[in-house]
């Protein structure tokens, strides 16, 4: 989840723990509890997993993998020109070689080589589980895994946490025959700890940077998981959202990103802000991938009421919807207010796009503003997300095996018996107002709250796409991303708050660069599963529009001081 704050709003950037950063993740550990053993699973901020390379990795895959989709990498091992041992070493070396600069890897899984060894063993005897099959995945780290990967959120308070069961989408992902490579780092607690949160910062893995300018910003929450796949450290990754944080870090690291409609994707097993806007998505550097992924992980999981409907929700074969033609005589309607005539680039950026879509033989209709959520968020968003969010990390704590808090509480007083790593550059204020709600979800006014902020993101949208008869709606992702010093990377937060409120789909696609060097993203925005409409149309944009460049790591801006 994004800062509810604006982006005018700055704050003193205090130095991280010097400790923290420069040692492995075990000399991080917090003042009460067992200390682990120093692990060479856990890459840190600047004590990366070292893989081991016995010479069969071929230097030239390396440069490959920018610019590979997961299809080719498929008909590869197919044609046996490449192993997923071979694959999976490949990524292991460039987030050996990257990460210390990118901070995106959290930890890296100690049985992915293994993992993928049984895959080739699979595929030798003609068995291949799914489309996924020997391919590698980085998961954001507040997904459960049951392997020996720790899950948490980013915080030293869940080092010692024993998930019991994968998550339903990692069980998925595995079914689909991925290779779980590793965990990408985020927004400590999903970006909603506190009002002055730095994106991309967790006391776990310290800062995520952005590859294309490292003192930029990778937005948050699911930065590491854009990151990683901007930097091609994984096939593809999976990311969360709760409000814009696939859409955002997508959008600045310039990757696809899919926000899929609420109940498209089983949150079971995945740490909470809350039931109502959770959603995990995939992050990839194409939309073919990013739609191959979605169609691995999505579907109906009995432990999650939300998802009955999603085994029907997409077509069968995620082929139906890269359709180059999708666009042609589409009605799409165009956002520009409150969205242009903030940053030029922003403006030639969105007018290109939205010619594009003409050339498509879209119809492109003016005037599809969505209104603004600022009213909403403040009197009926924010008390209800406070109470979904006590009750719903209460549950899952309390659920999840291991010595750890057992609730909010807990975890506050935890905090600040650990100030030192947990609290270097900003508090806990939303975890504080959280927990003096009481956490009740059946409660009259709690559900007036929630029932009168749902209602109007649904009308925001579906309003528009009926007054107009649209088909979906286009606007700019977010400006070019700041330093990472500040608090939001987007003014832009009501083209991701009105969807993410209402669990409807939003996915952006590469649309071009500030100054030549810092992403741009299109968004395409419908109602409630719109996801494969969306998709088609993404898929053709992106066709006629091939903007993306690789990551350049700039050190800064030039000319930046």
């Amino acid at each position: 989840m994004r800062s509810l704050t604006r982006t005018t709003r700055r704050h003193t950037v205090i130095a991280v723990s010097a400790a923290c950063l420069l040692v492995p993740l075990a000399a991080c550990t917090p003042d009460d509890g067992p200390r682990p053993a120093a692990s060479a699973t856990s890459t840190g901020a600047a004590a990366p997993y070292a893989p081991k390379n016995d010479g069969k990795h071929d230097g030239r895959l390396d440069e490959r993998l920018d610019r590979a989709t997961i299809l080719e990498l498929q008909e590869d091992m197919k044609g046996k020109r490449l192993t997923s041992r071979e694959l999976t070493q490949a990524y292991l070396d460039r987030i050996h070689r990257l990460n210390p600069r990118l901070n995106a890897v959290v930890t890296v899984n100690p049985d992915a080589l293994d993992l993928a060894r049984k895959s080739d063993e699979l595929r030798r005897t003609g068995e291949v589980r799914g489309p996924l099959e020997g391919i590698p995945v980085l998961i954001k780290d507040n997904i459960d895994t049951a392997d020996r990967q720790p899950t948490t959120a980013g915080s030293t308070a869940l080092l010692h946490s024993k998930p019991a069961q994968d998550a339903f989408l990692v069980k998925k992902l595995r079914d689909a025959g991925a290779v779980i490579l590793g965990k990408a780092n985020m927004s400590e607690w999903a970006n909603f700890r506190s009002l002055e949160q730095t994106a991309g910062w967790s006391a776990t893995g310290g800062q995520t940077r952005n590859p294309y300018v490292l003192d930029r910003s990778p937005c948050g929450s699911s930065s590491g998981s854009a990151v990683a796949a901007a930097a091609a450290l994984a096939a593809v990754t999976i990311g969360s959202e709760t409000d814009g944080s696939i859409v955002c870090p997508a959008s600045v690291t310039s990757t696809v990103g899919i926000k899929p409609t609420l109940g498209m994707v089983s949150r079971s097993g995945m740490i909470p802000v809350t039931s109502r806007h959770d959603t995990a998505g995939p992050i990839a550097r194409n939309t073919t991938d990013a739609a191959l992924a979605l169609w691995a992980i999505h579907g109906s999981d009995t432990a999650d009421t939300a998802t009955s409907d999603a085994d029907t929700a997409l077509p069968s074969d995620y082929r139906e919807v890269l359709d180059p033609n999708a666009l042609r005589g589409k009605r799409i309607g165009v956002w520009r207010k409150g969205h242009m005539g903030i940053d030029p680039d922003v403006d030639r950026a969105f007018d290109v796009a939205v010619q594009r879509l003409r050339a498509l033989g879209a119809t492109v209709v003016e005037g599809a503003d969505v209104a603004d959520s600022k009213d909403m968020m403040q009197k009926d968003m924010l008390p209800a997300v406070l109470t979904e969010f006590k009750h719903d990390l209460n549950a899952y704590l309390a659920a999840t095996p291991g010595p750890h808090p057992e609730n909010l509480t807990e975890l506050i007083a935890f905090n600040k018996r650990n100030s030192t790593v947990e609290m270097p550059k900003f508090g806990q204020e939303l975890f504080e107002m959280a927990d003096k709600t009481d956490g009740d979800v059946n409660a009259p006014v709690y559900r007036q709250h929630r029932s009168a902020a749902t209602r109007q993101a649904r009308q925001a949208i579906d309003g528009v796409l009926a007054q107009h008869r649209l088909d979906a709606i286009v606007t700019p992702t977010s400006i070019p991303t700041p330093t990472v010093e500040a608090l939001d990377p987007t003014p832009f937060e009501s083209s991701t708050r009105n969807s993410a409120v209402a669990g409807y789909p939003h996915i952006t696609v590469p649309a071009g660069y500030a100054r030549g060097v810092l992403p741009l993203g299109v968004s395409f925005l419908g109602t409630r599963y719109s996801d494969a409409n969306l998709l088609s149309y993404a898929y053709a944009f992106e066709r006629a529009t091939p903007v993306r460049k690789a990551p350049t790591y700039l050190p800064t801006l030039p000319g930046r001081s």
